[in-house]
């Protein structure tokens, strides 16, 4: 038996969960080519991945080459240049997203972006202040001014980190971010919100739990995603007709989710990949390591366990 979600309401029909789809009516046999949407896609001629450097973005850059008319990539630090013939269809930049004029040069002529860019992990308030506070409003008020009609958004876990491995949660919870890096993930979250309602950008924030080939740990399996789910969630964000402002879960179909994903369902979600034919090497490479009981008490991980001084661990 699940606890209860610690929720808020819906605010209208497309963060609702009205139409959602059953979990075990989901079938992984379907692809983003399989749309369930209205046939009418929204036309994207271009896309911009910022922190396209990054193991994320490099994935993504080869996944969605040809996909678009344009794919534009970007980072604070250089990238590989655009394969032989590809010039015209690949434009590589290099921005610091915290320099709001190097910004506007960034996101001129863009249809759709996927932000990836800033600070991915932890580290000191000055770092994230700078990329994902500050970055990310430029981003966001520069695709303002740009007429950018959607952003895909990596949010991450680490926003609900503070929720127990015990409770399943849907995309509706108050955020309980687990680290300043959580707190800017939130706040991207609010601003997303903000600029949808505000400014008619239509944004899919993806909490992404861990992105790779394989989950690496124990944990993971819970979390996992493989490049083609993100790459078909990315696309539902950017093709979708009817997105406002959504949030889902970055997560493969795995047997361990702690997370409620139907919004993503509902949405045309359909992953293709399940951690379960990892947990077994998985699970007998940890046997015998010592485990933090905070870390493995809250779906953060390790995230929660850092730093913690409270007295009593939180429900």
């Amino acid at each position: 038996m699940t606890t209860p979600f610690r929720q808020l309401p819906a605010r209208d029909k497309y963060h609702g969960l009205e139409a959602a789809l059953p979990v075990s009516a989901v079938s992984t046999t379907l692809s983003v080519n399989d749309t369930v949407w209205p046939e009418e896609k929204t036309m994207m001629h271009r896309v911009l991945i910022t922190g396209a450097g990054g193991g994320i973005g490099r994935s993504l850059r080869e996944t969605l080459r040809g996909v678009y008319p344009v794919l534009r990539v970007s980072d604070r630090v250089p990238l590989a240049p655009a394969r032989a013939g590809n010039e015209g269809i690949e434009e590589v930049d290099q921005t610091d997203i915290a320099d709001m004029a190097a910004v506007e040069k960034m996101v001129a002529g863009v249809d759709g972006i996927i932000h990836l860019g800033g600070i991915s992990g932890e580290n000191s308030w000055e770092k994230i202040l700078e990329g994902n506070i500050v970055g990310l409003y430029n981003v966001f008020e520069a695709a303002r001014r740009a007429g950018t009609t959607r952003i895909v958004m990596a949010t991450s876990n680490h926003a609900v980190g503070f929720y127990p491995r015990s409770q399943t949660i849907d995309h509706r919870v108050v955020p309980r971010p687990d680290s300043r890096y959580g707190v800017s993930k939130a706040f991207s979250e609010a601003l997303a919100s903000l600029y949808a309602d505000k400014h008619g950008i239509g944004f899919l924030c993806t909490r992404i739990g861990n992105f790779g080939t394989k989950p690496i740990d124990s944990r993971r399996l819970s979390i996992w995603i493989s490049p083609r789910d993100y790459t078909q969630l990315v696309r539902i964000g950017l093709e979708h007709p009817d997105i406002h402002f959504e949030i889902v879960y970055g997560v493969s179909n795995n047997q361990r989710s702690w997370y409620d994903n139907s919004n993503a369902y509902r949405l045309g979600y359909r992953p293709q990949d399940d951690s379960e034919p990892y947990a077994a090497a998985t699970l007998a490479a940890e046997a015998g390591q010592p485990k933090d009981p905070i870390a493995e008490r809250y779906q953060g991980g390790t995230f929660c366990a850092d730093e913690f001084t409270a007295e009593k661990q939180p429900d």
